[in-house]
Order: C-alpha cells, then structure tokens, then sequence
C-alpha cells in the first residue's frame, strides 16, 4: 500500500526535522552557557541582532496591530450592539489582543521580516562557502551567526508582542471614543476591569516559544541549503512557510493547555 509508505515517509522527514530544530537550539544553549570566552562576543552581536528584529519592526507592528484591534471592535460591536451589550466591546478587544492575536500576528510580522532574513543569510554564506570560511578561522558558526539571533528574538518577541497588545487596545479605544460611547478614560478603565494576569502571561509565554521556534526554523533552513542562488530562494521561502505553520500549530498547543489548566472557564 503506497499510501502507508508515503505517509511513514512523510512523518519520517517531520520528525526527523523537529529533531534537528531541538540540536540547533541545544548546540545554542550550550554555547551559551559552557562557552564564556565565546559569550562577550555573542552579546555583542545579539544587540546587532535586537535592533534590526525589535526596533525595525515596531512600525509595522504598530500599524497592523493598531487596525486589529479597530476591525475587532468594529466587528464586535455590530452583534454587541444587537444584544445591548455594547459596553463588552472593550473586553473583547482587551482579552482578544492580549491572549491572541498580539502574539500571533508579531509572530507572522517577525516570519516576514526576521525569519526569512535568517534563512537568505545563512543560505547565501552556505552558497558563497563563507561558513566554511568562518570553521577555517576557528569561528564556530553556530556561535556566531544563531546565538545571537536566539538571544535577540528571546528580548524582542515578548517587548513587540506587549507592544502589540498596547497599539491593538488603543485601536479598540479609537472605536470606542468615536463610535461605541465611550470616554477614554472610561474605556481604559473597562479594558483593565477586564484582563487577568494570566491573559497577558499567557501571550508572553507564546512570544518567547514563537521566537525560539522562527529563529531555529530560519538558520535550520539556511545551514541545509543546497548549491545555487535558487537554493537560497527556496530555503527563504521554506522558512517562512514552516514557521507559520509551527507557529500556528504551537498557538493551538497553547492554547488547548491554558484552556484546561483554567478548568474551562
């Protein structure tokens, strides 16, 4: 039966991928942590690092979020309104952003804009053999290309991710001002009636895993690209397209795992 043999391949492949996920971020963590030498170093260049994945996409973090959560308000208000029960809007907006679409859509932003340069990076060193040259200096490339990106995503994700939450209630705040009737001060006060600890934990947690999990998939995918300038366009797009999908199934994870640690409510 070719099926069962396509699909023992199949898993065959994915977890033998996850596999090479897990040692690129162990190899990371013990250099890290067994490599003192090595770690000014690896510092230095997580801030290079943190300034072009945090800094450079606040803009657009700011921007997508910010529309989020004036859609989301919009949207909720048009069957709130319905059931009288227009003065919810704020705790939609605040429990949604907060618990879901503030981590998840950094996440994809930071896919789009990091993970993909992660992968066009390492897979063009790879093409124009710059690893190998790195290895003949003594330099681990390890240590000194993925270290650091691991390091910045673990400092920027959950900082974008609370930033996205911030701009995505002030959108939810533009709607309500101007449409749902709301005073700004009344909305903010709606907003923090609203939200637990554990909803603004919930979506740190996520934003660092998601981070973990764009930086592994980016320079996994740029080790193992092949020769050629078309390998490197195919490792991009490979790592833009795993993350997101790894991303999604991790939310999924989470989310299930909040929902009975919470017994359901």
């Amino acid at each position: 039966m070719q099926w069962v043999a396509d699909v023992g391949a199949a898993t065959q492949r994915s977890v033998a991928y996850v596999g090479g996920l897990a040692e690129i971020f162990g190899a990371s963590l013990r250099l890290l942590f067994l490599s003192p030498l090595k770690r000014a170093r690896m510092l230095q260049r997580a801030v290079h690092e943190a300034m072009a994945v945090g800094v450079g996409a606040i803009p657009i973090v700011s921007l997508i979020t910010f529309f989020i959560g004036v859609i989301i308000a919009l949207q909720g208000a048009y069957e709130l309104q319905r059931l009288g029960a227009m003065q919810l809007v704020a705790s939609l907006v605040a429990i949604s952003i907060t618990r879901e679409l503030g981590p998840l859509v950094t996440a994809v932003v930071v896919i789009g804009r990091s993970g993909s340069a992660f992968a066009a990076q390492i897979g063009t060193m790879r093409v124009t053999e710059e690893l190998d040259a790195l290895e003949t200096m003594a330099l681990d490339p390890v240590a000194f290309l993925v270290v650091p990106k691991f390091l910045a995503m673990a400092v920027m994700m959950p900082c974008l991710a609370i930033w996205a939450d911030l701009m995505g209630m002030l959108g939810g705040a533009l709607f309500g001002v101007i449409g749902g009737g709301f005073t700004f001060g009344g909305y903010l006060i709606a907003t923090r009636d609203a939200l637990l600890l554990r909803d603004v934990t919930s979506g740190f947690i996520k934003s660092i895993v998601f981070g973990m999990v764009i930086t592994a998939v980016g320079c996994q995918e740029g080790f193992s690209t092949g020769a050629g300038a078309e390998e490197v366009g195919r490792s991009t797009t490979s790592a833009v397209v795993i993350s997101i999908l790894l991303v999604i199934l991790i939310d999924l994870v989470f989310t299930i795992l909040f929902y009975l640690a919470k017994g359901g409510d």
